[in-house]
């Protein structure tokens, strides 16, 4: 099914990120799809008028979201950002290489998302002149909808009636006081999230860096270790020539090619010697680098120290969010114990004010005796 769908299917916009998925269970936590950075498409089909966002790791589509004029592209850090899919049931990360990718993303995005509303649009408008008669109806529906809402968010009060004219209203300042302790608790639970999102992208970065470094670690400490042995077999090859020469020298004279002989060693000793003094300028750039290494082996130590330090605020934040479900349980306790109490008594109220009643009518009776 997916590969005749990528057949009838235009790329617009092709980009390479890490992908992730929001976990089903916790709902805060960034669960990787891909092992590494995969292409991520935004593709048109022409025969259904649609836009989507397609990547395939291996031989499995690990994105196939359908763009609507609702979805909203957010960055959450400099090379990380997310999208809801209401149809999938999910929330989709991607973590870029660098700011600059995550802005085209987020650009491109923003453009298809618009096309997508004028898609949209445009196919209602062939809707409504294809069916006059929901044209006609619509403002009858969005009349008894807009009475239906004036209904829904008109504030509930509560009254008993007894048998006379008096009323006990009752008062809306506890409800009040636990939906403003409810928008709080989400609003923190809402910031924790985030910045648990923001960490885990970070740290996904710093993993990668750190992989990349201790590779060219690894590769120079090779290089230079094979280029010592070349360094040591080189001194031995010219110690070696060194003297043959002398030998040759003692032994001048007594063989008519003995100083072209030794015209040709010299030269031989020479091009060793220049080669050596190259060899010896590597060696020494390489310590260079090899300095510049440990420079960044200190900036990943004090990044991983930043995470560590990240890691506790998160903690913090999960304390305290604990700290206001508990609050919140206590106070949705206290409500229901008030309730209960204020239920008993109503409950006397009434049962008082209907004794009073009778006693008003044996009076009465009374009265006209």
């Amino acid at each position: 099914m997916y590969p005749l769908h990528r057949e009838r299917e235009q790329p617009i916009f092709s980009c390479r990120a890490h992908v992730f998925q929001i976990d089903p269970a916790t709902k805060r936590n960034w669960i990787p799809v891909s092992k590494h950075a995969v292409t991520v498409s935004f593709f048109y089909d022409a025969n259904r008028n649609v836009y989507r966002i397609i990547s395939v790791g291996g031989t499995k589509a690990i994105i196939n979201s359908t763009i609507t004029p609702n979805m909203a592209f957010t960055k959450t850090s400099q090379k990380f950002g997310q999208w809801a899919d209401s149809r999938a049931n999910t929330v989709y990360g991607l973590g870029f290489a660098s700011e600059q990718q995550l802005h085209q993303f987020s650009e491109r995005f923003k453009e298809v998302r618009e096309a997508a509303r004028l898609a949209r649009e445009k196919s209602q408008d062939k809707f409504e002149l294809s069916n006059p008669g929901l044209n006609i109806a619509a403002p009858q529906l969005s009349q008894m909808s807009q009475d239906l809402s004036e209904d829904l968010q008109s504030p509930p009060v509560m009254c008993i009636n007894g048998p006379g004219e008096d009323k006990l209203y009752r008062s809306q300042s506890a409800d009040i006081e636990l939906s403003s302790e409810k928008e709080r608790l989400k609003k923190m639970l809402s910031e924790g999230s985030i910045c648990e999102m923001n960490w885990e992208a970070e740290l996904f970065t710093l993993q990668d860096s750190n992989t990349k470094l201790v590779a060219a670690l690894h590769e120079a400490n090779a290089n230079v270790e094979q280029w010592k042995k070349q360094l040591a077999a080189y001194q031995d090859e010219t110690e070696r020539l060194r003297e043959q020469v002398a030998e040759l020298e003692d032994q001048g004279g007594r063989h008519v090619g003995t100083d072209i002989g030794k015209d040709e060693l010299s030269q031989s000793l020479e091009e060793l010697e220049s080669l050596l003094k190259a060899k010896d300028e590597e060696i020494q750039m390489l310590q260079s680098k090899k300095s510049d290494y440990h420079e960044l082996e200190q900036e990943r130590e004090e990044a991983i120290h930043r995470l560590q330090e990240l890691e506790a605020r998160n903690a913090e934040l999960e304390r305290r969010v604990q700290n206001a479900e508990q609050t919140l349980a206590s106070s949705l306790e206290e409500r229901d114990r008030a309730e209960n109490e204020l239920h008993r008594i109503i409950d006397i109220l009434d049962v008082k004010i209907f004794d009073l009643n009778d006693l008003r009518q044996s009076l009465a009776k009374l009265i006209d005796k």
